[in-house]
C-alpha cells in the first residue's frame, strides 16, 4: 500500500528541495513527484505514519501560500514491540513534539493544525517505542554523568542544576552527548526538565505547550548556531537545511548509543 499524500496549493516559487525540507519533518521521504506546471506534488513516504502525520499539516504554509495536503488512502500508525529502543525515527516521535519542530524552524502553523496534533497523540496515545526511547535517553546519559541507577531527570540528586551541570562537564570530557539524543538528554537534564517529560510523555496537552517547547528547541538551535552549548531539534537522520523561513543550523540524529 501506498504510503503518500497530495499537496496543491503549492506556490511558484516552492522547489522539490522545498517540499523536502517541509516534509522531511513528517518522517522519511522515499521520493516526490513534482509538477511545476500545475503546482501539485505528490510525496512518497517510507512509513505509514509519516504520511499520517503529512495529513495533519493540511493548512499549513508554505512560501506564503496555504498548503491543501490530502490522501485517497487512510494512513495508519506502525505497531511496535516493547523492547528497548536505543534510536527513533522521525516518524515515530509524537504529532505534538513534531509541530513545536516546526514552529521551531520558522514555519507557520495554524492553532488548528496544533489543536490536531494534540488529537492526534490523544487518540492514539504516545507510542511505545518513543517512550522507551526517551527513557533510555534518561538512563543512558544519567549512569554516565551521575553513576548507575540513576537518571538526569530523576530526584536521586540534590539538585537538577547541579545534574545539569554534572552532565554538561561530563559532555565535555567525554563527548557523549555527541552519540545522544543531545535535544532530549540535555533538556531533561534542564530546569525545565520536568515539562519536557510530561509535554513528550503524556497526551494532556494544550495549543500553548507546543508553543513553550517551539520555544525551547528554538533556543537550543540558536546556541548550535552561536557554538554554544546548543543541541537541535534532534529530527531526521540527516541533516537538513530549511530555505525561507530560517536558514537554521544542521539538524542531528536522535540515536542513542550505549
Amino acid at each position: 500500500m501506498p504510503h503518500s499524500v497530495h499537496v496543491s496549493g503549492i506556490a511558484p516559487t516552492t522547489t522539490e528541495a522545498h517540499l523536502n525540507d517541509f516534509f522531511t519533518f513528517c518522517g522519511k521521504i522515499e521520493k516526490i513527484d513534482f509538477d511545476t506546471t500545475a503546482h501539485t506534488a505528490t510525496i512518497h513516504f517510507e512509513k505509514s505514519s509519516a504520511a499520517k502525520t503529512a495529513l495533519m499539516l493540511n493548512g499549513g504554509t508554505l512560501d506564503a501560500n496555504t498548503l491543501n495536503v490530502t490522501s485517497d488512502t487512510e494512513h495508519e500508525d506502525e505497531k511496535h514491540t516493547d523492547e528497548a529502543v536505543h534510536h527513533i525515527e522521525q516518524s515515530d516521535k509524537p504529532r505534538a513534539g513534531i509541530a513545536a519542530e516546526y514552529l521551531a524552524r520558522g514555519y507557520t502553523l495554524s492553532d488548528g493544525i496544533l489543536q490536531r496534533a494534540i488529537e492526534i497523540d490523544t487518540k492514539q496515545g504516545i507510542s511505545k517505542r518513543f517512550l522507551s526511547y526517551l527513557t533510555t535517553v534518561d538512563t543512558t546519559i544519567g549512569n554516565k554523568a551521575l553513576g548507575p541507577d540513576q537518571t538526569v531527570s530523576g530526584k536521586v540528586v540534590e539538585t537538577v542544576t547541579a545534574a545539569t551541570q554534572q552532565v554538561r562537564s561530563v559532555d565535555e570530557q567525554k563527548g557523549y552527548s555527541k552519540t545522544a539524543g543531545d535535544y532530549y538528554s540535555k533538556a531533561l537534564a534542564s530546569s525545565f526538565g520536568g515539562k519536557v517529560r510530561e509535554f513528550y510523555t503524556t497526551t494532556s496537552k494544550q495549543v500553548l505547550d507546543i508553543h513553550e517547547e517551539a520555544k525551547r528547541i528554538s533556543a537550543e538551535q540558536k546556541g548550535t548556531a552561536a557554538g554554544g552549548t546548543g543541541t537541535g531539534t534532534g529530527t531526521g537522520e540527516t541533516p537538513i537545511t530549511v530555505s525561507p523561513p530560517v536558514a537554521g543550523a544542521p539538524v542531528p540524529s536522535a540515536g542513542v548509543k550505549s
